[in-house]
């Protein structure tokens, strides 16, 4: 499956990975400042997000779709920048494709068998309440009041709304697409497998969840302490898209040359 695409700049190809509530909308603001920079960033969309329709018939493979993406557009080796599900999908290509990947950062990661923290239950409960309700209009007010931090502007929390209601409609109008296997499997070893260097992340208003998180996967990945956005939520790339595309170029320039 080949994945709906935007991209800007030319250079060390950055591949841009969007969160769960998302889209690569979410990464509008960043093309510009990377392609200044000199990289040629390229935002995806993942399967069942944005434009990136799964056939009925077909278990969801992110990783796959990603790489085989890359393959059309004719990149060969990338860094993958990814927020939450773009960062668990970006660990996903890495252990599959780890001789392609030049760098890692990942922000907002949890694994999905630590146990939810009441703040992040509580999130889940109102959606899904809402939505069992058939009340669209609460289900992306609770996605966007879970997701983006109290100090989040207007445009971000539209923009953030926009993107939640598309998602969520697309999800009861098809359901959810079975996944695929895992690549990475059970524990950490396949993660503490990888050599490629990595920055870990998280918003300094975001939930405790992604704070464990990520501290757990910056030791699994040996990246360090992991870095706090601040004044930003779960989806700090979009409420705080220069102070994002800081981090990233800093780490980039730091990796050694293609």
């Amino acid at each position: 499956m080949l994945l709906p695409s935007d991209e800007a700049g030319r250079g060390r190809p950055v591949v841009l990975l969007h969160a769960r509530p998302t889209d690569r909308t979410m990464w509008a603001a960043h093309l510009p400042l990377l392609a200044d920079a000199g990289v040629r960033a390229i935002a995806l969309d993942l399967p069942g997000h944005g434009d990136a329709h799964v056939p009925a018939d077909r278990a969801a493979a992110p990783w796959t779709d990603v790489l085989d993406t890359l393959d059309h557009l004719g990149v060969d080796r990338f860094v993958l920048a990814g927020n939450s599900l773009g960062a668990l999908t970006a660990l996903q290509a890495a252990v599959t494709a780890p001789e392609r990947v030049e760098g890692l950062v990942l922000v907002g990661y949890r694994p999905h068998d630590q146990p939810a923290s009441p703040r992040l239950q509580a999130a889940w409960d109102a959606e899904r309440t809402a939505l069992a309700a058939g009340d669209l209009d609460a289900a992306v007010a609770a996605g966007v009041e879970a997701w983006t931090s109290a100090g989040a502007n207007d445009d971000v929390r539209a923009h953030a709304a926009r993107m939640l209601r598309a998602r969520l409609t697309e999800q009861l109008a098809h359901g959810e697409p079975p996944l695929a296997p895992d690549p990475l499997g059970e524990g950490t070893a396949a993660l503490r497998a990888l050599v490629a260097p990595a920055l870990v992340g998280v918003g300094e208003h975001d939930m405790p969840d992604f704070f464990e998180g990520g501290e757990g996967l910056a030791r699994d990945l040996d990246a360090g302490r992991p870095v706090v956005i601040p004044a930003a939520g779960h989806l700090a790339p979009l409420e705080q898209p220069e102070a994002f595309c800081t981090l990233l170029l800093d780490f980039v320039r730091r990796l050694p040359e293609q």
